[in-house]
Parts: C-alpha cells; sequence; structure tokens
C-alpha cells in the first residue's frame, strides 16, 4: 500500500534560508512517501550552520536551498533557532543518523537505493557496511564520481544509468555547498528523491570518528570536527561561526522589535 505523505512541517528563515522544523520520524517518512509515489523528482537538503552562512553569502545557492522540497536542521544551533523563532517542537535531523534510518525503512519496505559521491575507498565501505547492517536492502546504485569537472556527456551518461538502475532514494555525499546545486540541477532529470547528507557517508564507514554525544546535544560538535581536522575546517569555523551567532542576534532583535511595534500600533 502506499504510503502518503505527511501535512508539510513547519519553517521557520534563518537569515534568509528555510528550515523545517522536522524530526527523524517525520523525515524518513515523508522520504519514503515520496520514494513510493509518483513523483519522485525531489531533493533533501540537511543543513547546518556552513549551509546557512554559505547561503547568506551566495543568493544563488540560498535559492537552491529554498526549493528544496524538505530543509532538516542537522545542527543545534539550527534547532535553537527554529524554538527561538517559535517552532518549540524543532529536532535535530543529523545526517549520519537521518541515513541509517531511511536505509532501514528502504530495507523494510524493498526500495531500491543508490549512492552518489565519496571517495572510492569509503564508497566500497560504505555499501559493504550498509549491506551488512540492513539485510536484504537493495543498493541498485554506487557512483564514486571523479574529482574534476564532469563534461555534459559524463553527466547524461551518469543519469541515465541512475535512473537505468531503478534507484528510488539516492543519497549524495558530495559536501555542502556542492551536492546542494549538483542536486538542485539534477532534479528535473533524476527520477528519485535526493538527500544531501553531507559526512555522512564518512562517518558510517568509518572512515572518520564523530563527536560524542554530549558535545552533539551541546552543539560542541564543531570544535571536535576542528580538532580532528583543523587544516580543512578551521577557516569555516572561524570564519562563519561568529557571523552566524551576530547576525542571528540582530535577526532576533529586528524581528521582535518589528513584533513590538506592530503590537503598539492602534
Amino acid at each position: 500500500m502506499r504510503a502518503s505523505t505527511p501535512a508539510s512541517p513547519r519553517c521557520r528563515s534563518i537569515l534568509g534560508m528555510r528550515v523545517h522544523a522536522t524530526s527523524y520520524d517525520d523525515a524518513s517518512s515523508r522520504v519514503m512517501a515520496w520514494a513510493e509515489g509518483e513523483d519522485r523528482r525531489r531533493y533533501v537538503c540537511v543543513t547546518t550552520v556552513h549551509t546557512v552562512m554559505e547561503a547568506h553569502d551566495d543568493v544563488f545557492l540560498q535559492r537552491i536551498v529554498n526549493h528544496a522540497d524538505l530543509v532538516t536542521p542537522d545542527g543545534m544551533p539550527l534547532v535553537w533557532g527554529l524554538r527561538l523563532l517559535g517552532a518549540r517542537e524543532a529536532a535535530r535531523v543529523y545526517g549520519p543518523e537521518l541515513t541509517p534510518r531511511v536505509l532501514a525503512a528502504a530495507a523494510r519496505d524493498g526500495v531500491p537505493i543508490g549512492f552518489y559521491g565519496g571517495a572510492p575507498d569509503v564508497l566500497d565501505k560504505l555499501v559493504a557496511v550498509a549491506r551488512e547492517r540492513f539485510p536484504g536492502l537493495r543498493i541498485v546504485y554506487a557512483l564514486s564520481p571523479p574529482f574534476r569537472p564532469i563534461s555534459p556527456e559524463e553527466d547524461t551518461a551518469i543519469v541515465d544509468d541512475i535512473n537505468r538502475s531503478g534507484a528510488r532514494i539516492l543519497f549524495v555525499g558530495l559536501g555542502c555547498p556542492k551536492q546542494d546545486r549538483w542536486m538542485a540541477a539534477h532534479r528535473s532529470r533524476v527520477n528519485a528523491v535526493m538527500l544531501g547528507v553531507g559526512a555522512a557517508f564518512d562517518f558510517l564507514a568509518g572512515n572518520k570518528a564523530q563527536a560524542p554525544r554530549w558535545m552533539q546535544d551541546r552543539g560542541l560538535e564543531w570544535i571536535f570536527r576542528l580538532a580532528c581536522e583543523p587544516r580543512r575546517l578551521w577557516w569555516r569555523y572561524l570564519w562563519h561561526n561568529p557571523r552566524f551567532v551576530l547576525l542571528f542576534a540582530l535577526q532576533l532583535l529586528r524581528q521582535r522589535w518589528l513584533s513590538s511595534s506592530l503590537e503598539g500600533t492602534p
């Protein structure tokens, strides 16, 4: 029996980028309903402060995320932001946790899935781990794209292969903002629900360690990741995080000032 799509969750604008007050159960149910329906050409952005700030600096990227079918708050700062904006039910929907939940549902319902992204060794480990953890999971497609610009002919061949494979859910692990741009560019061509899950490929394959749960719950995961990959991540966190705090505080002040002004209007 085909699943019905749940009613849309509430959303709020954080620095101009739409984020949904969703949950693991809601997001998983929504993805499965889309995958089992006729209109599968959708994409889901799993977003962090990094995504918000990249979108704040790039209007085109902001438009891409705002046109996604679902935008989940991957990090606790976005969850806290949603709650401060009145969406009290907001909960974290973290890519490396959402991915196995959707894989479990796909294995249970016999929905074929695919993976696109990651280094070749990471992708091989991910496929092996997924098959071991989720017996019966139908992995019909897996590709590690080359780390260079892809020609139009190659791109067409990739899209054809994905569609021929019959994958109804495609996990995309290219990192932000590359995966968001790729999903938006291929929405009308790839006949699958696309989930941009970022570093989930590395984490689930065991290629990178995840922060302890207590750090994740307190919004301190960035410290753990910075300590693990200082050369790659120092600029992202030391540039984006302070700006996010400042700009979001200004957004809150502006909205509260506007609200109090309207309340005082006769």
